[in-house]
């Protein structure tokens, strides 16, 4: 007779519990949620005048004696679930300001919208894909550097192989460069944003202290890691009335005068890194590589389209960092952490950079040590203005009021919520984490169907 695994008993454990069919109610709620946040606790609710209960929960009567809420990871390697549902708040987020929405208005389709990409500098030559039979780096006579290793490389590349991305020579790149300019991108990206304003005010006349008198520039941005390890910046910029997304932009207001001071703004910025003896003080840009291209909607042709962008955003927040060679999803603790990665020898390199540059006091300030699970780069995946669209708070508070609908909502004002909750864990046994992913798959499918019928009715997605 063949024994049960450690799975198969789990789960039969718990469907012989009596309150496995609220069990299967928690789990469904979270979405099938692959690390969900156990919580204890009480919520009352009280009426103000009367001191009456109006409603009680506590969690006392639920299985374990536990709330799990979702743990709302963006990273599809630790969440399918919550990622899902992070991509689609954020394609909301970012569409509601291309074309309105989420209390946004509609009048945002017309003003001056540009899809920016920022890309980093080169800090010395790598292996690249190649397309159509191009060779990598086919330069005739090219020789060695001073390491004796090839300075050309005449072969093809898929991208999908290992190579793509890794230095021709570990020794001639500029690690510590490449590490300081990931941990002053923010900055420059602030200086940019700075600069773009600037240039606008020249432009039409107006002094620098008078712009927000007159214009907003208004942006959400996303932060993408290329095979060679270096952050790019994807932005949505949007010129605004001097309120926001609510008041139309001055008559100057055009996509193609936006577009020459994005280009001037990205040539013109430079952020010095703190003095090193060890490293020098350096200076920071974006690199050369720019590209600006106007966004349009719905049946116009000029520029790229609203939709795409804001999916192209979506799909690349919850990527994990084995997808987009950004390092770990881990935080490392010790140098030893560093060998005991899974990661490439270049990225390993930028990790042991980030280690050695972290020990030293002038770059006390940068935390290198504690980002270098990132390779130095301190910001968030995405990040957007205050006034660009709506918020993730917004949205997941509208979704909650969606889940509610048809349940009384009280009076705010004529009741009084006293809640006391603790933390007590996270994640799944054996065999929960077995019934949470086909409760996942199930669900996940269910969408899939449901979109499939709104595309043959001709709905809208």
């Amino acid at each position: 007779m063949r024994q049960l695994s450690e799975v198969d008993q789990d789960v039969i454990r718990l469907a012989q519990d009596p309150l496995f069919p609220r069990f299967l109610e928690q789990i469904t709620a979270t979405g099938g949620c692959a690390h969900p946040i156990h919580l204890s606790g009480s919520t009352t609710t009280r009426d103000v005048a009367t001191g009456e209960v109006l409603h009680h929960y506590d969690t006392r009567n639920e299985p374990g004696e536990r709330l799990s809420v979702r743990c709302r990871n963006r990273r599809a390697s630790v969440c399918a679930p919550c990622s899902r549902l992070h991509a689609g708040d954020t394609f909301h987020l970012v569409r509601a300001g291309l074309v309105g929405g989420k209390n946004i208005p509609v009048q945002v389709r017309e003003r001056p919208r540009l899809f920016v990409t920022l890309t980093a500098p080169s800090f010395g030559p790598v292996h690249r894909a190649t397309t159509d039979g191009e060779r990598c780096r086919p330069r005739r006579n090219a020789g060695t550097c001073d390491h004796e290793r090839p300075a050309n490389c005449g072969a093809t590349h898929d991208p999908a192989e290992a190579v793509v991305g890794q230095p021709l020579c570990a020794v001639c790149y500029d690690y510590p460069a490449h590490v300081l300019w990931h941990a002053h991108a923010g900055q420059l990206w602030d200086r940019f944003t700075r600069a773009t304003r600037r240039s606008l005010a020249t432009a039409v006349g107006l002094a620098q202290s008078r712009f927000p008198d007159h214009a907003r520039l208004s942006f959400a941005k996303v932060a993408e890691y290329q095979k060679r390890a270096a952050v790019h910046v994807h932005a949505v910029i949007r010129l605004d009335g001097p309120d926001g997304p609510h008041t139309p932009p001055p008559a100057w207001a055009t996509p193609e005068l936006l577009t020459s001071a994005v280009q001037g703004a990205a040539r013109s910025v430079l952020v010095r890194s703190p003095y090193s003896p060890a490293v020098g003080e350096l200076e920071l840009r974006w690199g050369t590589q720019l590209d600006a291209r106007p966004l349009h909607a719905f049946g116009d042709t000029d520029g790229l389209a609203d939709d795409a962008v804001a999916a192209y955003v979506a799909k690349y927040v919850t990527k994990d960092a084995s997808d987009t060679a950004a390092g770990t999803d881990y935080k490392l603790l010790t140098c030893d952490d560093i060998d005991a990665a899974a990661v490439s020898p270049h990225i390993r390199a930028l990790m042991r950079t980030c280690w050695h540059l972290g020990g030293l006091p002038e770059y006390e300030p940068l935390r290198l040590r504690a980002w270098a699970h990132t390779l130095g780069y301190r910001g968030h995946i995405l990040t957007k203005s205050r006034t660009y669209s709506t918020t993730f708070a917004a949205l997941r508070a509208e979704r909650a009021d969606h889940e509610r609908a048809g349940l009384p909502v009280p009076d705010t004002s004529k009741v009084i919520t006293d809640a006391h909750w603790r933390y007590l864990g996270s994640g799944h046994t054996p065999g929960a984490s077995l019934i949470a992913a086909g409760i996942a798959e199930d669900l996940a499918m269910n969408r899939a169907v449901a979109r499939d019928e709104l595309r043959e009715r001709g709905g809208c997605l």
